[in-house]
């Protein structure tokens, strides 16, 4: 008489039982579910906080070492000239990520008009950059997109167009560097020129690759998992990272203007893209602090002493962040006002006609 478990064996036709397919199936992902486990959300905060914690200690330790008197000094020494035109490309910058959202309105279909559609994107701009892109990139615009009538989904779609927009240009600004500079050695830390320019290569590679799935898909959406991501026509794409870029180049030439082209323009431009991504790994508002330690430990090691390299930092912070934040929230508070204005009387006239 066959035993039960050869009679098993026999029954699946030799296989293992699936019991035993489920147990090497549960070990072998066993990595991949660990996002679901309780433990999760808090093993990746106490990272984040020691990370910031690292951080945060590392900018106060220099900022002990700072002469700021002499960064005041260098601070008023800057000349005129130089932060006017600073200024003007701050300002130009700020136009060119208004046109993300003409993007997003080209992807959408919605309505509204391009000078409003470009009003609303400049005016959360700031709010984003000093803010973060939870009061900015989505408080501010979607409240003011709702104003107008336009829907959540919508609303929703050009906020993620612009985002992929703002990133595709600097990844491939970030491949492009990769050839055309090189980092210094910062805390004994230093990068061999292969492993820069490969790392670069890869994140240059992404836009083209991009720009090749709409090539492909020719306007029709990407689904992943049973969800749908809209994808524009090749033509679009290939507006998105060149204006994307164009934007990170105004950022890096208005840093470049204040730092008085004592530095290779190349060396501003990175401080401006390492320094964008550390403060959003940091979750700092306006990256506060992270951008000067960054600029200090990639532009301090030449012709320009620490003093100098943080004084054209501060300005450049000023010109960049703080200023259009005071005109955005200006206009956001006319908008609001205009629009309480509206609903006021437009709640009045009911009653006036029944008088």
């Amino acid at each position: 008489m066959a035993t039960p478990s050869l009679i098993a064996d026999s029954d699946t036709g030799g296989r293992p039982r699936s019991g035993g397919k489920a147990r090497h199936s549960g070990s072998a992902r066993g990595w991949r579910n660990w996002p679901e486990q309780a433990w999760w959300p808090w093993a990746t905060r106490a990272v984040a906080a020691s990370f910031f914690a690292v951080v945060a200690w590392l900018i106060f330790q220099q900022a002990r070492t700072v002469d700021w008197p002499a960064v005041l000094q260098a601070l008023r020494d800057l000349p005129a000239s130089a932060l006017a035109v600073a200024g003007g490309l701050a300002l130009v910058s700020h136009f060119t990520y208004g046109t993300f959202d003409w993007v997003g309105r080209h992807c959408s279909g919605h309505r509204l008009s391009r000078p409003a559609t470009l009003a609303i994107a400049m005016t959360s701009y700031p709010f984003t950059l000093n803010l973060g892109s939870l009061i900015g990139g989505v408080g501010v615009r979607y409240r003011l997109y709702a104003r107008r009538g336009v829907d959540p989904g919508t609303i929703g779609q050009v906020v993620g167009t612009s985002i992929v927009t703002n990133w595709l240009g600097y990844l491939l600004l970030a491949g492009v560097l990769a050839w055309l500079w090189q980092p210094p050695p910062v805390a004994g830390w230093a990068v061999t020129a292969w492993q820069w320019r490969l790392g670069g290569t890869v994140l240059g590679c992404l836009p083209v690759a991009y720009v090749a799935l709409c090539a492909v898909r020719s306007g029709r959406a990407l689904t992943l998992r049973g969800r749908e991501f809209p994808l524009p026509r090749w033509p679009v794409a290939l507006w998105q990272v060149a204006v994307s870029a164009t934007n990170w180049m105004l950022m890096g030439a208005a840093l470049w203007t204040v730092l008085q082209g004592q530095v290779s323009y190349p060396a501003a431009l990175a401080t401006v893209l390492l320094g964008a991504v550390a403060g959003l790994v940091l979750r700092v508002p306006a990256g506060l602090g992270v951008l000067e330690a960054v600029g200090v430990a990639l532009l301090a090691a030449g012709s320009l002493g620490q003093e100098e390299v943080l004084a054209a930092l501060l300005a450049y912070r000023a010109l960049y962040y703080f200023g259009p934040l005071v005109l955005a929230a200006v206009a956001f508070g006319a908008a609001e006002l205009r629009w309480r204005q509206h609903s006021a009387s437009h709640d009045k006239a009911p009653s006036a006609e029944r008088i």
